[in-house]
């Protein structure tokens, strides 16, 4: 790589640092082709990523960002995943390990927070960005459904009175 192939890769690295909500950094060691192409489809459904990192630029890109932490991580066969849900990237790469002993996780970031492996597991057990939405749409609905049953009930109630009435009088 020459000078400048360099400086586009730190920018590269720069711009994904400053976009993601989270970053996990993990080993891929003994990872094929078709595994790390299956890592990637799920992460792409998940609006995630993974890159195949060059340790010494990445830690010159993090420098000045918040995951300026994770310098440390960056040995070895290092790639980082990243999205910018929060909770997608952790919930991904920690799913995809426990199935393949070759995706190890390292550790991660959540804007300035460090995480150890033990803290992005707790990250990935976290419900997404979507999962909360809907719970909270589900509990907005909750309490208009309950009102329109309450408001229905009499006039069910009234129909059920009339009915009974009507086949008593028959």
């Amino acid at each position: 790589m020459n000078r400048t192939e360099k400086q586009e890769a730190i920018s590269a690295y720069n711009g994904l640092f400053a976009e993601s909500g989270s970053v996990v950094v993990c080993h891929y060691k003994g990872l094929t082709m078709p595994d790390m192409n299956a890592f990637r489809a799920k992460l792409r459904e998940e609006g995630g990523s993974f890159t195949v990192t060059k340790n010494t630029l990445a830690k010159l890109a993090a420098k000045d960002t918040d995951y300026e932490g994770l310098t440390d991580l960056f040995t070895g066969p290092t790639g980082i995943v990243y999205s910018q849900d929060p909770v997608a990237a952790a919930k991904v790469a920690y799913n995809f390990s426990k199935d393949n002993d070759n995706l190890v996780i390292l550790g991660g970031g959540l804007g300035a927070k460090v995480l150890d492996k033990a803290g992005v597991e707790a990250l990935a057990k976290l419900p997404s960005l979507d999962e909360v939405r809907g719970k909270l749409v589900g509990l907005l609905q909750a309490p208009a459904t309950q009102i329109a049953r309450v408001l229905n009930a009499p006039a069910q109630n009234l129909v059920g009175v009339t009915q009974a009435y009507g086949q008593k009088a028959e």
